[in-house]
C-alpha cells in the first residue's frame, strides 16, 4: 500500500481531532479514483469507521467511467443506483453508507423507481439514510413524496456569487421541513481570489473590510462565517487538501456577522441596493 494511503488515514484523523465527522464522497470523484483512495487509507485503522458518517453521491456516468460511453449523462434507474452503490462500498471498504444523495436532477427520473431502490439499499442494510444534490424544490418535493422516511439533505451550492437557492425557493423548503442542507463551493471554486470580474472585485472589498471589523481574519473565513448565518442551518463542504485551511473553516463557525454586514455582502454581489 502506497504512501497516499497513509496521507488519507492522517488526513482523516486530523479531521476527527478538529471534530469534523462526515466525510463527502462521489462515486465519480477523482474520475472514479478518490473512494478507492479513501477506501485503502481507512483500511489502515478499520476502527476509524465508527467514528465517521460517509456520505457518498451516484447517478452521473462519465465517460472516463466506460469506454463504450459517448457522452457524460445521468442515470437514475434502480439498476445503476443498485449497482453504484455496491461499487462505492467495495471501493471504500466499507459495509454501510450513512447516506446516498443522488448527484444530479435526472430529466428522466421515475420518482417511484428511485423509492425502489432506496427501500431496497435499506432494507439490505447498505444505505442508512437518503437525500440529493443540486435538486429543485420541486424535484425535492417530488422524491420526498415516494421516498418513506423522507430525504435527508439537499446539497446545494452557496456562496457570495450564486444566490440561486436563495432565491428560487431551495432554503425556504429545507427551513420549513427542518432539513439542514450541505454548501458547496462557498468560495465558488476559487473565484473569489482569482476571477477579476466586477462583481467578484466588489464582493472582494467588502470581504477585506469585514475580515478587519471581525478582527484581522481571513476573507475566505468571512465567508464561512457568512454562510453559516443562513438560517436553515447549512453544513459547508470544505474542499481543501490543507489541514491549516480545514482548522481556519472551524474557527469561522464562531464568527458572528451583523445583519447588515451580511448584506453588505449581499449589496456588493448584487451591484445594487436591496428592493
Amino acid at each position: 500500500m502506497g504512501d497516499e494511503s497513509f496521507t488519507t488515514l492522517d488526513f482523516l484523523k486530523q479531521h476527527i481531532e478538529l471534530g469534523i465527522t462526515t466525510v463527502d464522497h462521489a462515486d465519480i470523484y477523482g474520475g472514479y479514483s478518490c473512494e478507492t483512495l479513501f477506501g485503502e487509507g481507512l483500511k489502515l485503522e478499520p476502527s476509524l469507521r465508527d467514528k465517521i458518517e460517509i456520505v457518498t453521491k451516484c447517478d452521473i456516468k462519465l465517460t472516463c467511467g466506460d469506454p463504450d460511453r459517448k457522452i457524460n449523462h445521468y442515470d437514475t434507474s434502480k439498476a445503476h443506483i443498485l449497482a453504484s452503490v455496491d461499487n462505492s462500498l467495495s471501493r471504500l471498504g466499507v459495509e454501510n453508507i450513512d447516506v446516498l444523495l443522488i448527484h444530479r436532477p435526472d430529466f428522466l427520473m421515475d420518482a417511484d423507481e428511485v423509492a425502489e431502490a432506496f427501500a431496497t439499499l435499506k432494507q439490505a442494510g447498505k444505505v442508512t439514510h437518503f437525500g440529493v444534490s443540486n435538486f429543485t424544490p420541486s424535484q425535492f418535493a417530488l422524491l420526498e413524496s415516494r421516498v418513506a422516511d423522507g430525504l435527508v439533505t439537499n446539497q446545494v451550492e452557496i456562496n457570495p456569487l450564486n444566490f440561486s437557492v436563495t432565491e428560487d425557493g431551495s432554503l425556504d423548503q429545507l427551513q420549513m421541513k427542518r432539513i439542514r442542507p450541505m454548501a458547496w463551493s462557498c468560495l465558488a471554486g476559487g473565484r473569489l481570489f482569482t476571477e477579476e470580474s466586477e462583481q467578484v472585485q466588489r464582493v472582494k472589498a467588502v470581504l477585506e473590510e469585514l475580515a478587519e471589523e471581525l478582527g484581522g481574519v481571513s476573507i475566505d473565513q468571512v465567508v464561512y462565517a457568512w454562510v453559516n448565518m443562513l438560517p436553515c442551518g447549512a453544513l459547508p463542504i470544505v474542499g481543501s487538501g490543507k489541514i491549516e485551511r480545514v482548522k481556519s473553516v472551524v474557527e469561522a463557525m464562531s464568527l458572528a456577522l451583523t445583519r447588515e454586514q451580511w448584506y453588505r455582502v449581499w449589496v456588493a454581489s448584487k451591484g445594487h441596493g436591496v428592493p
